[in-house]
């Protein structure tokens, strides 16, 4: 006996092969059959048509500290994801040396924005090596499976200690030590290596992350670690030095092909269109191709929309953050502090005001965002109202506050600031940054199409003050598979991108696809009810600190190993994921 049967589903198998109505029966957290299946079960499942897809697998995630205390790895699990890895961009938490827990909570507040108050409170500290801390997060039970890689940061200060904080070159005696210690991470269960090399990532009190200077001779010394093992891959995210100094790029993506060839292993790195240096991707892609050409495993990281910010009063970012008359009110109640803000005096000398910097020593800001709000007449043309309930994210620069401002005869400053003084001053702002230079999401469309392009980057679990990006495997389906102005990917493109692209770059030949004999890791999803969700911003971290949550709705269910862990709008209590050990 079965025991789980989907009748009459239109099955997206994850291969890209074009949809087919079948029947998927399960037991013992397998797939067993595929199409006319007449076998009874314990639990039958009326699909009537709705699409049944593997388990996403998401590549990109940074719950290192979360999964210590949420079982359920929220929102991922309300999108589909029921395979997640973290460690990624050289953060984590592991491995650290006793007393020594603060330095990485200061670094993953500053690079991923997470509230580092939320970190010490929620992280169940345990551990001293990566082994350890694999142990104990094998430990607790979870919704879905998980793999970690191992971050170069926290590697490199449990061997240097202050030395690396300083960025010291690291001896050759270091190297070896951090290649022991990586090798052994690896034996455990590690699924790779993480590094992060981008002008971006700052500690929480705006110093340089420990290994963004990482030599030649270090990154290759730790590739080494890799050599004999079936297993593994690497992580990369660079700027290649765009804003310090671009003609570095070549030398920069030189380590990329120093990774790749000394690991031997699958290399990822973020790939995205920077602004400023809206060209630079084009770059990375030819340089990748050309590592494919030379036989090197090189595969570039893509989002499926926009990366930026959602701006809004009690977010982590707007434009007013800096100046001088916001400041004076920026601790009253949200409410208070837009009444405040409508205050006509108090708008007209803010406006006539300019912001201070925020970048600089003491803070994780980067210097992007100044170098932004000196620019925000011209980048205004990139910010959206956010519409909560129907959240585009692909706006037309018709509806951007410079296109408001335009039609008002005010400038887009004034316009940015009467949206978020309006009503109780919830209002929010979407700024895709990154990926919208041409004001739509043509580059994206080419990015997804290419054949080194992994779906990855929703950050999930990061950057909890500015974005939920988690939400981007939904985007895709609902965005990319069914509703664009333009091209599309067909439903089955957008479902391989999803699953078995990502299964296969991680080594996972037991998921990813609908068929016999794999995990009946499963989403079944009615397409025509599928919806995002609406961001919004809730305090259930740890300590009460705030993020944007969204949960999409249209998945009438989600099921890891057989086992359904969301039905319709709920999770449910099975816990049947798993630290997924690679190598093993």
């Amino acid at each position: 006996m079965l025991d789980l049967l989907f009748k009459s589903a239109t099955v997206l198998d994850g291969t890209g092969a074009a949809p087919a109505t079948a029947d998927v029966g399960v037991r013992d957290g397998c797939i067993v059959a595929v199409g006319r299946v007449d076998e009874p079960a314990r639990e039958t499942v009326a699909a009537d048509g709705a699409w049944l897809t593997p388990g996403f697998v998401d590549i990109h995630t940074h719950y290192d500290g979360q999964a210590t205390w949420d079982e359920t790895f929220s929102p991922s699990i309300w999108h589909g994801v029921t395979t997640l890895v973290m460690g990624n961009c050289g953060v984590g938490f592991a491995p650290v040396r006793p007393g020594r827990e603060a330095d990485l909570i200061q670094l993953m507040e500053g690079v991923e924005d997470i509230p580092g108050a939320a970190l010490a409170e929620g992280i169940r500290w345990g551990w001293e090596g990566f082994p350890q801390y694999l142990d104990a997060l094998d430990a607790m039970p979870h919704s879905v499976d998980f793999l970690a890689l191992v971050p170069h940061d926290p590697l490199r200060m449990f061997v240097m200690g202050e030395r690396a904080q300083a960025q010291t070159p690291a001896t050759p005696e270091d190297i070896a030590a951090m290649r022991m210690h990586l090798r052994a991470a690896l034996e455990a269960g590690a699924v790779g290596f993480s590094t992060g090399r981008t002008d971006n990532h700052r500690t929480s009190r705006g110093a340089w992350t420990p290994a963004s200077e990482a030599s030649v001779a270090e990154l290759q010394g730790l590739a080494g670690a890799f050599e004999g093992l079936g297993h593994g891959v690497v992580q990369l995210v660079s700027d290649f030095d765009l804003l310090r100094d671009p003609a570095r790029f070549g030398a920069e993506f030189d380590l990329v092909d120093v990774l790749a060839r000394a690991s031997g292993r699958p290399l990822s790195m973020t790939w995205l269109q920077r602004d400023p240096g809206g060209e630079q991707y084009k770059a990375i892609q030819q340089r990748a191709e050309a590592a494919r050409a030379a036989g090197l495993p090189v595969y570039l990281q893509t989002a499926s929309r926009g990366i930026g910010v959602i701006n809004g009063l009690d977010a982590s970012f707007h434009p007013f953050m800096g100046f001088p008359g916001y400041l004076e009110v920026a601790q009253l109640p949200l409410a208070e502090r837009a009444a405040a803000l409508r205050d006509p005096a108090r708008k007209a000398r803010i406006l006539a005001e300019k912001s201070q910097k925020l970048a600089g020593d003491g803070t994780p800001i980067p210097p992007l965002v100044d170098i932004l709000l000196e620019r925000i007449e011209l980048i205004s043309g990139r910010m959206f109202p956010l519409l909560a309930a129907d959240p585009d994210y692909e706006p037309s620069v018709r509806d951007s506050f410079a296109a408001r401002a335009k039609m008002r005869g005010c400038s887009a400053l004034e316009a940015l600031y009467d949206w978020f003084a309006a009503g109780d001053g919830s209002n929010l702002v979407y700024f895709p940054i990154f990926n919208y230079n041409e004001g739509n999401l043509d580059t994206v469309a080419r990015m997804l199409r290419h054949p080194q392009a992994l779906f990855g980057l929703s950050d999930a679990g990061a950057h909890v003050g500015t974005v939920c990006d988690a939400s981007c495997t939904t985007f895709l389906l609902t965005h990319w598979a069914q509703h664009r102005q333009g091209e599309r990917l067909a439903p089955e493109q957008a479902v391989e991108l999803l699953t078995s692209r990502n299964a296969r770059y991680l080594g996972l030949a037991d998921r990813g696809v609908i068929a016999p004999g794999l995990r009946a890791d499963l989403n079944l999803i009615d397409p025509a009810a599928l919806h995002v969700g609406t961001p919004e911003l809730v305090r259930d971290l740890p300590a009460g600190g705030r993020r944007f949550l969204q949960k999409a709705r249209g998945y009438l269910g989600t099921w890891v190993a057989g086992e359904c862990v969301r039905q319709g709008d709920a999770l449910t209590p099975a816990r049947p994921g798993r630290l997924v050990r690679a190598g093993h």
